[in-house]
């Protein structure tokens, strides 16, 4: 059966994963592109964007094993954009632009469905009402036989850690202070018990810590 990986989720010291207060103005929140920066720097991100350049190295090899062999990601609708509730603007098309960067279908979990939109470059977003269960059945269909990301944010990553659907995380601690916004571990007591830990720490000051299901 295909895998659940959860790729370069930055986390601050105190185990905030997004920002508060998230607008179109602040993708991120109160957080800025605090969390982001050390990925953004990555030649990984810049291929993803069709740029050249970016940094080699430790943060690069981690950061570009986020595309290889998936063929559809689950995302929560505060990661497709900021809206709350019903929607209202059924223009918005998300934070990427004509051509998002993941080629795959994309399932929006979200309480209020809307119609499928089909963007350049394969990316096709589905918004679903279902839960972990059932968005990953629907993911894995669509997959073909190759892995499903869980693209985040937090609170989705969260949902599938919850129900033990994750078979690989990978977690970036970033050596900042947030304070507020939205919690990873929350209600997760134990986790390290279902997994393989393994951690490395590079000269950007990131700690890269893996959880492998056994």
């Amino acid at each position: 059966m295909s895998r659940v990986r959860v790729h370069n989720l930055s986390v601050s010291l105190d185990g905030f994963a997004a920002g508060a207060e998230q607008t179109l103005e602040a993708p991120f929140g109160h957080a800025g592109t605090r969390l982001v920066e050390w990925f953004f720097q990555t030649r990984a991100f810049n291929e993803m964007n069709g740029r050249a350049g970016g940094s080699s190295g430790v943060d690069d090899a981690l950061a570009g094993t986020w595309g290889p062999g998936i063929g559809a990601e689950i995302m929560g609708r505060n990661k497709f954009g900021p809206q709350r509730g019903p929607w209202t603007d059924e223009e918005w098309k998300g934070w990427w632009g004509d051509n998002p960067p993941f080629h795959t279908p994309v399932f929006v979990l979200t309480h209020h469905p809307r119609p499928s939109l089909e963007m350049e470059g394969g990316t096709v977003f589905h918004f679903v009402d279902a839960t972990p269960q059932e968005a990953l059945r629907q993911a894995r269909e669509a997959a073909g036989g190759l892995d499903v990301r869980i693209g985040g944010g937090p609170d989705t990553v969260r949902q599938f850690l919850a129900e033990d659907l994750v078979d690989h995380l990978h977690v970036a601690v970033v050596p900042i202070v947030l304070g507020r916004g939205e919690r990873l571990w929350e209600g997760l007591e134990g986790l390290e018990q279902r997994f393989r830990v393994e951690s490395v720490t590079t000269p950007s000051g990131i700690t890269h810590m893996t959880f492998t299901r056994p």
